[in-house]
């Protein structure tokens, strides 16, 4: 059994850990309220985009490389989406898992799978398994704006548009093909987690790249795209025309519902801190109380003891005073 000086030390630590918990937990709870607070701010853009695009898809033939599938599919994308630090709970486990599922099921279907990382957890992890990742972006997974994230975003829409056309992208005026991996992409997948609510959490698969229209008497329905008729959208005419301001557009599209995707997972991964860090609370203060309530009865054995040892010695004395 311990020593009462040992379970006081370890109430210590205990402690000493729950304030860092507590500290995290509050942290986390203000940071959900600003990526929530984020992704409202970011609705109206996303709403006009919506509807600008809503109105091309009902005025053109929707042929555009990015919305048709690809034949003789070779090569797929997976973006993995994960946290840049842990004391999140199963959040970075559970996206891992569903990316592990996607890439069988990719390869099953004679894909040849190449992996993007976004998030320090996720590189940490298929690094220290030998895994190849062939782009990883770090840094702002908590805090995620348009530039910090442009690289990443632009890097998965030029390797689709590189395959789609057949030639190697460049930025910036560099050929970028060959050393980034980025000549190939005939897909894009997206694994991230979105926040349903405070204790829950949902992680999904996202086909990102091409968006596949389904039609349906000459109307376009689609998660993404859907078309309404009347006599506004039947009048309106579009300088440029339709199939260049889809040209133009599309990229901008896919990047916003690739950025809503990591503000909806910044919101999760806060959510999801914050219901672990609460849990350890609650578990270091229960077990400060098993603790305190061990010492107690520690303590209180020990005073009994020294009680016990007094009085057994003051009748020793008493005894030898009478015998003499």
């Amino acid at each position: 059994m311990a020593t009462l000086r040992e379970l006081r030390d370890r109430i210590r630590s205990v402690n000493s850990t729950k304030k860092i918990t507590k500290a995290q937990e509050m942290i986390a709870t203000s940071r959900i309220n600003k990526a929530l607070a984020r992704v409202e701010e970011a609705q109206p853009y996303a709403d006009e985009m919506q509807e600008v695009m809503e109105r091309l898809a009902s005025a053109t033939t929707l042929e555009h490389p990015m919305l048709q599938p690809r034949e003789n599919v070779k090569t797929a994308a997976v973006l993995v989406i994960t946290s840049d630090r842990g004391m999140c709970g199963g959040y970075n486990y559970n996206v891992l898992k569903r990316a592990n599922e996607l890439e069988k099921l990719l390869e099953e279907k004679g894909y040849e799978v190449k992996r993007y990382v976004a998030g320090g957890k996720g590189v940490d992890f298929y690094q220290f398994r030998g895994v190849d990742i062939a782009g990883q972006w770090t840094g702002f997974s908590q805090d995620p704006s348009m530039e910090a994230t442009h690289d990443m975003r632009q890097h998965l829409i030029e390797g689709f548009q590189a395959s789609s056309e057949g030639t190697a992208p460049h930025r910036d005026g560099v050929n970028v093909a060959e050393d980034e991996d980025l000549f190939g992409f005939d897909s894009v997948h997206v694994v991230h987690t979105e926040f349903e609510s405070m204790l829950v959490q949902e992680v999904n698969v996202h086909q990102l790249l091409p968006i596949e229209p389904v039609y349906q008497d000459e109307e376009v329905i689609d998660e993404d795209f859907s078309t309404t008729h009347g006599d506004t959208e039947a009048q309106m005419e579009f300088e440029p025309d339709p199939e260049a301001l889809l040209e133009s557009l599309l990229p901008k599209y896919v990047s916003r519902i690739l950025y809503a995707m990591l503000l909806e997972a910044s919101a999760a991964e806060s959510a999801a801190r914050r219901t672990a860090m609460k849990a350890a609370t609650d578990n270091a203060t229960d077990l400060v109380n098993d603790l305190s309530r061990v010492a107690n009865q520690a303590r209180q054995a020990q005073i009994t003891q020294e009680i016990n040892e007094i009085v057994g010695g003051a009748g020793a004395l008493a005894g030898s005073g009478e015998s003499d």
